[in-house]
Protein backbone atom coordinates (compact mmCIF):
# COMPACT_ATOMS: atom_id res chain seq x y z
CA UNK A 1 0.00 0.00 0.00
CA UNK A 2 1.33 3.41 -0.96
CA UNK A 3 1.82 6.03 1.73
CA UNK A 4 1.80 8.94 -0.72
CA UNK A 5 -1.09 11.26 -1.29
CA UNK A 6 -3.15 10.91 -4.47
CA UNK A 7 -6.20 12.55 -5.98
CA UNK A 8 -9.30 11.26 -7.73
CA UNK A 9 -12.69 12.34 -8.98
CA UNK A 10 -15.77 11.52 -6.93
CA UNK A 11 -17.90 9.80 -8.00
CA UNK A 12 -16.00 9.49 -11.31
CA UNK A 13 -14.52 11.42 -14.24
CA UNK A 14 -17.72 11.34 -16.30
CA UNK A 15 -19.80 12.89 -13.52
CA UNK A 16 -17.29 15.59 -12.50
CA UNK A 17 -15.46 16.47 -15.73
CA UNK A 18 -17.63 15.06 -18.52
CA UNK A 19 -18.49 17.67 -21.15
CA UNK A 20 -16.08 20.27 -19.77
CA UNK A 21 -13.47 21.57 -22.26
CA UNK A 22 -10.20 19.64 -22.16
CA UNK A 23 -8.03 22.68 -21.39
CA UNK A 24 -10.05 23.38 -18.22
CA UNK A 25 -9.92 19.75 -17.06
CA UNK A 26 -6.18 19.70 -17.74
CA UNK A 27 -5.68 22.77 -15.55
CA UNK A 28 -7.78 21.29 -12.72
CA UNK A 29 -5.76 18.07 -12.90
CA UNK A 30 -2.50 20.06 -12.84
CA UNK A 31 -3.67 21.89 -9.72
CA UNK A 32 -4.81 18.62 -8.12
CA UNK A 33 -1.31 17.22 -8.78
CA UNK A 34 0.15 20.28 -7.04
CA UNK A 35 -2.14 19.79 -4.05
CA UNK A 36 -0.90 16.20 -3.79
CA UNK A 37 2.71 17.39 -3.95
CA UNK A 38 2.06 19.93 -1.20
CA UNK A 39 0.38 17.32 0.99
CA UNK A 40 3.29 14.91 0.43
CA UNK A 41 5.67 17.55 1.79
CA UNK A 42 3.55 17.92 4.93
CA UNK A 43 1.47 21.00 4.06
CA UNK A 44 -1.98 20.91 5.67
CA UNK A 45 -4.53 21.33 2.87
CA UNK A 46 -7.30 22.40 5.27
CA UNK A 47 -6.66 26.10 4.57
CA UNK A 48 -5.80 25.91 0.85
CA UNK A 49 -8.32 27.64 -1.40
CA UNK A 50 -11.57 29.13 -0.09
CA UNK A 51 -14.14 27.57 2.16
CA UNK A 52 -16.41 28.36 5.06
CA UNK A 53 -14.15 26.61 7.56
CA UNK A 54 -10.85 24.74 7.54
CA UNK A 55 -11.03 21.06 6.68
CA UNK A 56 -14.33 21.15 4.81
CA UNK A 57 -15.18 21.56 1.16
CA UNK A 58 -12.64 23.90 -0.47
CA UNK A 59 -12.95 26.03 -3.62
CA UNK A 60 -9.97 26.81 -5.84
CA UNK A 61 -9.81 29.00 -8.96
CA UNK A 62 -8.79 27.26 -12.18
CA UNK A 63 -8.69 28.41 -15.82
CA UNK A 64 -11.22 31.20 -15.35
CA UNK A 65 -13.62 28.95 -13.44
CA UNK A 66 -13.15 26.98 -10.26
CA UNK A 67 -13.33 23.53 -8.73
CA UNK A 68 -14.35 22.08 -5.40
CA UNK A 69 -12.29 19.53 -3.51
CA UNK A 70 -12.01 17.81 -0.16
CA UNK A 71 -8.78 16.77 1.52
CA UNK A 72 -9.04 13.48 3.41
CA UNK A 73 -5.84 13.21 5.49
CA UNK A 74 -6.63 9.78 6.94
CA UNK A 75 -6.95 8.36 3.43
CA UNK A 76 -4.17 10.61 2.07
CA UNK A 77 -6.57 11.61 -0.69
CA UNK A 78 -7.61 14.82 -2.46
CA UNK A 79 -11.13 14.38 -3.80
CA UNK A 80 -12.24 16.57 -6.73
CA UNK A 81 -16.03 16.73 -6.54
CA UNK A 82 -17.08 19.44 -9.01
CA UNK A 83 -15.60 21.57 -11.80
CA UNK A 84 -17.31 24.84 -12.71
CA UNK A 85 -16.00 26.15 -16.05
CA UNK A 86 -15.99 29.85 -16.95
CA UNK A 87 -19.25 31.18 -18.35
CA UNK A 88 -17.83 31.45 -21.89
CA UNK A 89 -17.26 27.68 -21.90
CA UNK A 90 -20.82 26.73 -21.05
Amino acid sequence: MSHSWRWEYDPDYAHVAGGIPTEIVTEVERLADQLVELADTGVDLADIGNGPRPGGLRRMDAAGGWFYFLAAPRSRLVIVVRIVPPFRSL
